[in-house]
């Protein structure tokens, strides 16, 4: 199965809720992978807000043009069940 993003939910600060295609759920915070070029600028709250799902890629990007693929979101998941 290849994984998508689903749902895209920002909660507070660096952290969104996410819901995959496999059904899982739950919180990633990505306050300590904002490193690099493109992704710095997200530590402006303002901007990290700005994260949503993207219809063709399925996965979440933000207006400054970052996307993180959704693998690596799933590696960060605190799964919550619901």
């Amino acid at each position: 199965m290849i994984l998508h993003v689903v749902n895209v939910e920002y909660l507070h600060d660096h952290v969104l809720r996410l819901r995959f295609n496999d059904g899982a759920a739950g919180e990633v915070d990505l306050s300590g992978e904002l490193e690099g070029e493109v992704f710095v600028s997200l530590k402006d709250v303002a901007l990290f807000k700005t994260a949503r799902l993207h219809p063709l890629m399925q996965t979440v990007v933000w207006d400054n043009g970052a996307d993180m693929a959704p693998e690596f979101l799933y590696a960060h998941l605190q799964i919550s069940v619901e």
